[in-house]
């Protein structure tokens, strides 16, 4: 897409209590080569001093920047992201987490591969737990600094891969899939059209608990004729180490996807004419 094209653009930043991994996040905004979107902060009910660092950081952002909260009462993810997404003015949405830190070109590269009727899922790239407590610690992201050092991380096991974050392929149909595939889905790194987000209901608030919930929606907009693209080799990111939460819940929302793709399967499936006799 054409910089006389861009779409308005709203960046939707999920996240829960740590803002020191948050701020990162934002700072990594902040350095983006292409900046004219919002940034909508979608809060699952973290604690006051997550707002107070957001709020100083949008005194000095250069765009705006909203925090929009709800109520801590359990894993909530879908419906702070659908409040996010009414909140947006945006005509194209992106999606990241606040545990991840974004390449320079990151938005500069989504509106690259943005077309309507089409969605973008990325990838990411895994920071190690010693390279991220340090960058923690710091709270101060330098991208150049980051990647001056990026051979030594990657010997120290810092970083889960290099290539991608110098290689960068370009758009096109090859990018496109031809039917649903369940690999490569991930909330963290994902955009799309708020009319196509509205069209198929948002994210699927019935969902408990974490797993899933991304892979259905990105499920029901491809049902819906929406084309996937990927966003490999162009759009990265660089996601902090954390524990594992809890994911009792995973098994059974995978079911609830699994189902929803074999019905979809069954209405899709061409009808036979009956044999004569």
């Amino acid at each position: 897409m054409t910089l006389s094209k861009v779409p308005s653009l709203s960046i939707i930043v999920n996240t829960y209590n740590w803002p020191e991994a948050l701020r990162l996040t934002l700072q990594s905004l902040a350095c983006q080569t292409e900046r004219r979107f919002e940034i909508i902060v979608a809060d699952d009910g973290s604690r006051p001093d997550t707002a107070e660092m957001i709020e100083a950081f949008a005194h000095s952002a250069p765009f705006p920047v909203r925090h929009v909260w709800q109520e801590d009462t359990g894993f909530r993810r879908c419906a702070i992201l659908n409040k996010a997404i009414a909140e947006a003015s945006g005509a194209y949405l992106i999606f990241i987490d606040g545990d991840c830190i974004l390449q320079p070109d990151f938005v500069a590269q989504h509106l690259a591969l943005a077309e309507p009727n089409h969605l973008v899922t990325g990838s990411r790239i895994l920071l190690g737990r010693e390279l991220s407590n340090h960058l923690l610690a710091e709270g101060k992201w330098d991208y150049q600094v980051f990647r001056r050092n990026i051979l030594g991380h990657r010997l120290n096991g810092g970083i889960s891969k290099v290539v991608a974050l110098f290689v960068r392929l370009p758009s096109g149909r090859l990018r496109d899939y031809r039917s649903f595939v369940w690999r490569r889905i991930k909330g963290c790194n994902l955009a799309c059209w708020k009319s196509d987000a509205i069209c198929v209901g948002g994210f699927d608030e019935t969902f408990i608990g974490w797993g899933s919930e991304d892979i259905d929606f990105v499920f029901r907009m491809q049902d819906r004729g929406i084309i996937r693209r990927s966003g490999a080799w162009a759009t990265e990111v660089l996601h902090i180490w954390h524990e594992t939460g809890d994911r009792s819940r995973a098994a059974a929302n995978t079911k609830i996807v699994r189902d929803r793709i074999a019905a979809a399967r069954h209405r899709n499936k061409p009808c036979q004419t009956p044999k004569s006799a």
